[in-house]
């Protein structure tokens, strides 16, 4: 087949209802049996707050090109109206499950072990009594209730906000009959309340406010009052072209933030349909736009009676990431990386050296210097105390911290201020480019000489996340390694021509370029008659001239394994241009989220390790990073435990087939179950 042909819209998939997809796969988590009921219900609150970040990116994006008449079609040929028509139906039917597992299975099942969330008609007399009270000493006074008439039009309603519209009868004190009236309950009320006195009891707060509503209406009749929510587009815009300061044109931006155009309105089910109709239009949404919910308008919110609840029966058994022995043999990291190379398998083993390398490095007097780069991490971070440690001992520390991590950018801001507040070197990367790439650089003095120690990881320098994802990370003092990542943090933070690097790829400049000359690389190996494989380990797949060499490769019969986790726009299985690819999406008690690219050619094989994506923004419009795995034994290490054990996987892997359906691999028809996440588990823990 031509190569020009491969530009046709049906080779490739719809990238937002591929997203819809991965979604669907998280839900199914909580339909299965064999998962601990109240990880089943993580599974179903983390679909439901993923869909509050597509509908305030992705279906704002949509209706944004809408609004400004672009003609511009999705990768799959798509107009952006057939996209939102496509997308809206997708999501409307995943609502639909969502609610009913909640209600149909997990409130249930809930129940049978004795943990309660309860409904206003369920309360017996003391806690009708203890939640009147409540409402009357703790909720009523933060509440401000508004009357909509001509002195009180439509309020502003910030984006996500938990809100009632109710419905009155009656003339008040000024005899107003306006009939309506808002109710917005402060972020500051807790959304789930425990019963006192009473274990695993629960009720919402959205259900006390609906039951004593007329306690807010003094003298007037409440026929009605229902919970709703508008979610809002949340994408930030910044013109970096035209601001000398980014820090103070995204503050601006964030208080834009939560009034952005209406993109979704979530309403409670039993809402009469005038009263929707009255907040569509003042909205400006549409029937499409509207998601009538049979349940709390924001089930994201069960998230805090998830803390609440004291039944470690009911989670994942309790597992403690060990230390690489190799590690515990030497009195510093730095000692050890002398010797050996360190990688690490998160959550398997623990991200603990990695703060001890930090850590160390601010209190070891030899260490000079210390660079590292900062997209997400955590409140009360070791890294970030260590970090002030260093600059307050006056040593040279620079924090390059991504101002613009989405959802992130205020938390973000915050912590550059407290690092500059102490005497760290603040960077906030290179105009119209993200930072994503993960690293850190020790500069450390050694009999006179200098020499410098890394860490590169897939994934962020956050400890909470470092328990729930998988990544890699790699320790290294090689010194091709160092050098590149020092020239890296110089261009960073200095300017200058693109910096030659040794044996390390660079977006927006290398990475994308050398991926291809990699494909097209195994592709001669299989013209010639030698063994080729391609399998990449990614979250998303969406950049079109790779998806098209990945074709020409498959065209070429080069066999090709893609684990996606989530976005694929390739079309695998399609006769005559992908039958040799497939394409598979685990889904399981960790998220998936290191990226491995592995080229095998002939007898030598090459892997790189990144923090990158394979989409349009990784390759060209982030700072990225893939670094290679020299040392033959670790490199095995992550073929096997990154890739060919996740692709024995037959219970928790998915399956892409050509008209974008996802089928779930089924171990009865192999030999045994195999759960790649628990092998990895039992491997670490022995």
């Amino acid at each position: 087949m031509a190569e020009f042909e491969l530009n046709q819209p049906n080779f490739y998939l719809n990238r937002e209802l591929s997203a819809l997809a991965f979604n669907a796969r998280v839900l199914e988590q909580a339909c299965e049996p064999k998962t601990p009921l109240l990880e089943r219900l993580r599974f179903l609150l983390i679909c439901d707050s993923n869909l509050d970040e597509f509908f305030e990116i992705r279906v704002a994006g949509l209706k944004q090109q809408i609004a400004l008449s672009s003609s511009k079609s999705t990768l799959d040929g798509r107009s952006p109206e057939e996209a939102l028509k496509a997308v809206s139906q997708a999501a409307h039917d995943l609502v639909a499950k969502k609610y009913a597992i909640f209600n149909n299975e997990l409130l249930p099942a809930l129940k049978k072990e004795k943990i309660n969330l309860l409904e206003a008609k369920a309360w017996n007399a003391k806690q009708a009594d203890w939640t009147k009270n409540y409402f009357l000493t703790q909720v009523l006074p933060v509440l401000s209730p508004i009357a909509l008439d001509l002195a009180h039009p439509f309020p502003r309603i910030v984006n996500k906000s938990l809100n009632f519209i109710v419905e009155l009868e009656g003339e008040d004190a000024f005899g107003r009959t306006s009939g309506l009236a808002i109710v917005h309950a402060p972020r500051s009320l807790p959304r789930v309340i425990a019963f006192p006195e009473e274990t695993n009891t629960f009720v919402l707060l959205s259900t006390i406010i609906s039951y004593y509503a007329e306690e807010l209406f003094p003298g007037m009749t409440v026929h009605g009052c229902y919970q709703f929510r508008i979610t809002r587009n949340s994408e930030l815009f910044v013109d970096e072209d035209k601001t000398d300061d980014l820090l103070s044109a995204l503050k601006t931006q964030l208080l834009a933030r939560s009034y952005g155009n209406a993109v979704r309105l979530e309403i409670a089910d039993n809402c009469p349909d005038h009263l929707v109709n009255n907040l569509c239009k003042k909205t400006g949404l549409s029937a499409q736009d509207t998601y009538l919910c049979p349940g709390p308008v924001n089930l994201s919110r069960l998230f805090g009676m998830l803390k609440l609840i004291q039944r470690p029966d009911l989670h994942y058994p309790v597992f403690s990431p060990k230390i690489p022995e190799v590690i515990k043999k030497y009195p510093s990291v730095f000692d050890c990386l002398k010797e050996t190379d360190v990688l690490l398998h998160l959550p398997y083993q623990s991200f603990n050296p990695v703060v001890d390398f930090v850590h160390q490095a601010a209190h070891d007097p030899n260490v000079l210097a210390i660079k590292i780069t900062l997209y997400r991490t955590e409140k009360n971070s070791l890294i970030v105390e260590a970090l002030l440690a260093a600059a307050r001992s006056g040593k040279e520390v620079t924090a390059i911290v991504e101002l613009r991590a989405r959802f992130d950018e205020e938390e973000n801001i915050a912590l550059a201020n407290r690092l500059q507040d102490a005497g760290v070197i603040i960077a906030y990367g290179v105009v119209g480019y993200k930072t994503h790439a993960k690293m850190i650089l020790v500069i450390r003095r050694e009999q006179q000489e200098l020499k410098r120690y890394v860490h590169l990881s897939t994934g962020n320098y956050h400890a909470l996340t470092a328990t729930q994802y998988t990544d890699f990370g790699l320790l290294t003092c090689n010194p091709d390694i160092t050098e590149d990542v020092h020239l890296v943090f110089q261009e960073l933070t200095g300017m200058g021509q693109v910096a030659t690097l040794k044996c390390m790829l660079y977006a927006p400049f290398t990475f994308h370029s050398t991926f291809l000359h990699l494909i097209n690389k195994v592709i001669e190996y299989k013209k010639a008659g030698h063994e080729a494989k391609i399998i990449f380990k990614l979250n998303a797949l969406t950049e079109v001239q790779i998806i098209q060499a990945l074709y020409r490769a498959s065209q070429a019969g080069v066999e090709i394994q893609l684990l996606i986790r989530g976005i694929c726009c390739l079309r695998p299985g399609m006769h005559g241009v992908s039958e040799n690819i497939h394409v598979h999406s685990i889904i399981g008690r960790f998220l998936e989220h290191h990226r491995i690219y592995y080229f095998e050619m002939g007898k030598d094989s090459v892997v790189y390790l990144s923090s990158a994506d394979l989409m349009e923004r990784n390759c060209f419009y982030r700072v990225e990073t893939a670094f290679p795995i020299l040392n033959p034994e670790l490199r095995e290490r992550v073929k096997e435990e990154g890739l060919f054990t996740l692709l024995e996987d037959n219970t928790q892997s998915w399956e892409l087939s050509a008209d974008g359906s996802y089928q779930l691999a089924h171990h009865k028809k192999a030999e045994k179950a195999i759960c790649a996440q628990e092998l990895l588990l039992n491997k670490f823990s022995a």
